[in-house]
């Protein structure tokens, strides 16, 4: 069930709200937690029930590990420190076991010129982040930092559905208080008006503009054989702007469907493409997950507080894993090395303290991720290397010849006329897009701020109506998004 369907939409959502605040009215607190998760591993489920015992058997592996480390001080045998070092382990084994043994496999036969078998594990939904979340769980209890022992309250906290899927990457304490305290036992209802508005919004971004820009990406990367040099710029730039607004659309819509029940899930995008240096980028993308990163991998590891040459390996090593984390393919380790690097070069570039213009920084910093992106999309290295070396390359150059007659003179030596979108099945109002994408993300305000600003007025409600019957229109082109694959 996604929720750019007509399923969750008009079906599962209602309902779980009607019958959530139902049981809330009746003053049975309990059951209307139960039935929160039931509703939520139902949700779960929808894809494949076979993942269903995967996840309740984590979470009761996981709830137990984190009561022993609550109650470590009465074991006399086992520290804190190993109970914690079997939890991480077993969490990580699962997700290496799913994610990994077929990588991992195909190398060993790369590397030894063996034939062992693939095993063609199919990759459990949401295991990338059900697994982070309830690794920075127990890390949390270790530290002290969580209160609640409950396992029906715990199971709400692993399986709330809104960010069940695809994040955010919550931590207990972000999630737990708000189902305690008693003011969100009851329907509010302008947290109901914004969540709708809210939700409206990110269901936009993902079947208006991000649906459009994966006709394009799609048919550059994956189908087309050659690619003259706009189309593959074009085709670089749809996928950095179907990315950013799928999940973008998919985080406004946990957002606004968590809302509804009153619960406030922490923000995951900060205008990221206006970000004026790779630091800054990560500190608006993905906001969650830079976060997990930080408290859980580069910080463990040293940090800022050991020599510059660690701290250089450390954020190697970090965005290394981080990029790992992505997909299980050399493209995406590739990618989180390209990242390392660029961050290594920041640091290096502000000790020596060199300032460059603002707009030449964006400039500099879009362009890294735009291409960057492009290993991150590839399905293989030869998809990347057809993309990247088309941008670069002037041997290969398509024009419109309504828009550039003035150069016929010119043509036979460094041009030629024709459909300069043909092989990745676009149009003029390909480059319209483009632009208008580049315009929206640089200049319109983030779901955030519109938050921040909201009020229930006839304004926002004629607004909700336009962009939400303008996207349930196309809801029937469903697409799943990006992040379910990581």
């Amino acid at each position: 069930m996604l929720f750019n369907s007509y399923e969750f939409i008009f079906a599962f959502l209602p309902v779980t709200f009607l019958v959530y605040f139902y049981l809330l009215h009746k003053r049975l607190v309990t059951g209307a937690k139960g039935f929160l998760v039931f509703a939520s591993l139902f949700f779960y489920s929808w894809w494949n029930i076979i993942y269903l015992p995967l996840i309740l058997c984590s979470m009761l592996f996981n709830y137990v590990i984190g009561t022993s480390l609550g109650k470590a001080s009465e074991h006399k045998k086992v520290t804190k420190k190993q109970i914690l070092f079997v939890g991480i382990s077993g969490n990580l084994l699962l997700l290496g076991y799913f994610k990994y043994t077929d990588f991992f496999i195909s190398n060993i036969n790369l590397l030894s010129d063996t034939n062992f078998d693939l095993l063609y594990l199919a990759l459990p939904l949401a295991i990338s982040f059900f697994t982070f979340q309830q690794i920075a769980y127990l890390v949390d209890s270790y530290r002290g930092e969580t209160k609640e022992y409950d396992f029906l309250n715990y199971a709400l906290f692993v399986t709330f559905f809104p960010q069940l899927i695809a994040g955010p990457i919550v931590h207990h304490k972000e999630m737990m208080p708000q189902f305690a305290t008693k003011w969100n036992l009851v329907k509010n209802y302008r947290n109901i008006a914004l969540g709708i508005f809210i939700f409206s919004m990110g269901l936009f971004k993902k079947v208006v503009i991000a649906d459009t820009f994966a006709v394009w990406a799609t048919n550059g990367f994956d189908n087309a054989q050659t690619l003259n040099l706009i189309e593959a710029w074009a085709t670089s730039l749809s996928y950095t702007f179907q990315l950013y607004f799928d999940f973008s659309g998919y985080t406004d819509m946990a957002i606004g469907a968590a809302l509804l029940f009153n619960i406030k899930l922490p923000i995951n995008f900060n205008s990221p493409y206006k970000a004026t240096d790779i630091q800054d980028f990560w500190r608006r993308w993905h906001i969650t997950l830079s976060r997990f990163l930080r408290d859980y991998i580069y910080i463990p590891l040293g940090g800022n507080r050991v020599s510059e040459l660690r701290i250089y390996s450390n954020l190697m090593i970090t965005f290394i894993l981080g990029g790992l984390w992505h997909g299980a393919g050399w493209t995406f380790v590739f990618w989180g090395f390209l990242h390392g690097i660029a961050l290594v070069i920041h640091r290096i570039w502000q000790k020596v303290g060199f300032k460059l213009n603002i707009i030449i920084a964006w400039f500099i910093t879009f362009n890294f991720i735009n291409i960057s992106w492009v290993f991150f999309r590839a399905k293989e290295w030869d998809d990347a290397i057809k993309v990247l070396s088309s941008m670069f390359s002037l041997d290969n150059v398509v024009l419109s010849e309504k828009y550039f007659k003035f150069l016929a003179n010119f043509n036979e030596h460094y041009f030629t006329y024709g459909n300069v979108y043909e092989n990745i099945m676009g149009k003029d109002k390909t480059t319209a897009f483009i632009i208008l994408a580049i315009v929206f993300v640089l200049i319109f305000k983030t779901s955030y701020t519109k938050m921040q600003e909201f009020s229930p007025t006839y304004w926002s409600l004629a607004f909700v109506i336009v962009v939400f019957f303008t996207a349930v229109s196309l809801v029937s082109q469903v697409s799943e998004f990006l992040y379910f694959n990581f």
